[in-house]
């Protein structure tokens, strides 16, 4: 594909003062300024010409851009009903030759179509919050691709792995803090349930880290970026919700050894050093030493048979 011109710092301002945005910490806005930066997460994200990304919380454009410079097609899932109005107009004056083909409104979402000459759809704009996205227009999305908004990345991004089982693999923005506590291995300091939860789905990896300057407006923290390759979860006979509930509670109280974390899941202490013994897991050992096929066994060793309904408490950290 031919580079397409990025949005730079000066232009980031002046879309947001056209449009009478001012970045919000409570929808978790930082918008990317350096386009040095966008092209690095598109490349680790090995993003393939003619392949469908989706893209969550795209804000003004600056990773958009950069995905349909790569020549993907792009999903973007926005909150903010204002930026997702200003999105497809941004995009249409960097990429020549689209169009709005079409949108559609229903109760939930609003949906808006960018076209090529060819009536391909190149972008397709979502109104909506990316918790409650249970499903995407057009062909399901092979990559995950995405500045996540700080205060609720992890159920984000555990969201969309759990609902879209096409997603291959997933390239994403975090707090460098989140970052670590996604990519840590069992018994590291940040092992924890953001951990476990990720790995049920995919490999992590932190593969860079991303300074304050980059972001308008400047954060307080470092970011990072963190690579996820989709595996498939640990063979068990219980439901991964049930395999979550023991998750949640083994690291309630961190400093808790496993029976006694387990008790009030199990019914007991004694319940549940059996099953942790069961497990083939030593019922002393903490939640951070247990890897997520730990946790499967937990699980089926404890036998919970209580239906669970999927939702947002099934995938928060």
């Amino acid at each position: 594909m031919s580079a397409i011109a990025l949005l730079g710092p000066a232009e980031i301002r002046a879309l947001a003062e056209r449009a009478g945005v001012r970045p919000t910490k409570t929808l978790g806005q930082n918008f990317l300024l350096d386009a040095g930066t966008v092209r690095k997460i598109v490349r680790q994200a090995d993003v393939r010409a003619g392949e469908r990304v989706v893209e969550v919380g795209p804000g003004l454009g600056s990773l958009t851009l950069g995905l349909l410079e790569a020549g993907a097609d792009v999903v973007a899932v926005e909150i903010d009903p204002v930026l997702a109005t200003l999105l497809p107009e941004t995009v249409a004056a960097h990429v020549p030759g689209l169009t709005v083909g079409d949108a559609t409104q229903d109760d939930v979402s609003r949906t808006v179509v960018l076209r090529d000459g060819d009536g391909r759809a190149r972008l397709t704009v979502v109104t909506q919050d990316a918790l409650t996205v249970t499903a995407l227009p057009g062909e399901p999305p092979s990559a995950l691709v995405a500045n996540l908004p700080y205060n609720v990345s992890v159920p984000v991004l555990l969201t969309f792995l759990e609902r879209f089982g096409s997603l291959e693999r997933g390239l994403v923005m975090v707090q460098a803090e989140v970052a670590d506590r996604l990519a840590a291995p069992p018994g590291s300091r940040t092992y924890g349930v953001p951990s476990v939860k990720a790995a049920w789905y995919a490999a992590a990896r932190r593969t860079a880290t991303v300074g304050r300057a980059v972001f308008w407006p400047a954060p307080n923290v470092d970011s990072a970026l963190v690579r996820l390759d989709r595996r498939e979860p640990p063979t068990t006979t219980v439901a991964r919700t049930e395999v979550f509930a023991v998750v949640d509670a083994a690291f309630a109280q961190r400093r808790k050894m496993l029976r006694s974390a387990l008790a009030g899941l199990a019914g007991s202490s004694s319940a549940a050093e059996a099953a942790v013994r069961a497990a083939g897991l030593d019922p002393q050992a903490r939640g951070e030493q247990v890897d997520v096929a730990g946790f499967a066994r937990i699980a089926e060793a404890l036998g919970l048979a209580r239906p669970a309904a999927p939702g947002p408490g099934t995938v928060a950290p």
